[in-house]
């Protein structure tokens, strides 16, 4: 089998990671296989929603595999998240939902902080262990965790190399449910259900709007015209809802 396995179920994609006897670290191999995943996510309108995993009680991901020297390192070791920033730096245009366990470290933390909702088994660790170990380069990791965690938590992790636990990040909004391992599939199916029970459309622009001005002021982004939002307003999913709830029932999306 592959060592990333890519799946469609219904409107759903599935991205795993499949070497638990590397704890997954990210082969230059597994790198060409994400960003073909991740192109195909992008470009297919019948995918709505993205699971990402990994196989191995012990691992979620340990970053780029640099057991084969310098060569061996994938782009991802460079840093960027989805496939590094040595190649394109790609963002995910359909929600994603990452289900962490065990070792999410280095550049596999930054490829979970990628997704838009994290559900972690309480056996995961996150850290950054490249300064512990007298490593670090052009981390995207270390930008991604001072956006996503209190200041003095990530320069904590970023500094000390230390690893926090499943139920800390959740106490600082890291993730977003904290379960036991045997449950963490079905967790990631629960919110991948919620993410699809709302119009993949509006959430597809909804998602491209709030990256799209992240870095900007609050008036900056108040003042900009959003595409996807623009384009939305003439999709038949605008008008299933409205429908629907002239009906007083539920809509049936069509993504279109």
């Amino acid at each position: 089998m592959a060592d990333v396995e890519f799946t469609v179920e219904g409107h759903v994609a599935h991205v795993r990671l499949n070497r638990p006897q590397g704890l997954n670290a990210i082969t230059p191999e597994m790198d060409d296989l994400l960003l073909a995943a991740w192109t195909e996510i992008n470009a297919n309108p019948e995918i709505w929603a993205v699971t990402l995993s990994a196989e191995g009680e012990k691992g979620f991901c340990i970053g780029a595999d640099v057991s084969g020297g310098a060569e061996r390192k994938s782009r991802m070791a460079l840093g960027g998240g989805l496939t590094g920033i040595g190649g394109p730096l790609v963002t995910c245009k359909k929600p994603m939902v990452a289900a962490v366990q065990g070792f999410c470290v280095g550049g596999g933390f930054e490829l979970a902080m990628c997704a838009d909702i994290i559900v972690a088994a309480d056996t995961a660790q996150f850290g950054l262990p490249e300064t512990k170990v007298g490593i670090i380069g052009e981390c995207g990791v270390v930008h991604r965790a001072m956006r996503q965690l209190p200041y003095h938590i990530a320069m904590q992790l970023i500094l000390t190399g230390e690893r926090i636990k499943a139920a800390e990040a959740r106490h600082y909004g890291l993730v977003n449910e904290v379960v036991p391992y045997d449950q963490l599939a079905d967790a990631a199916a629960a919110w991948v259900a919620k993410l699809n029970a709302a119009s993949p459309l509006a959430v597809q622009a909804a998602k491209a709007a709030a990256l799209g001005r992240l870095g900007h002021p609050l008036e900056v982004a108040l003042a900009t015209r959003f595409e996807p939002i623009e384009e939305y307003a003439a999709t038949e999913d605008k008008k299933e809802g409205e429908r629907a709830a002239g009906e007083r029932r539920k809509p049936v999306w069509a993504g279109r």
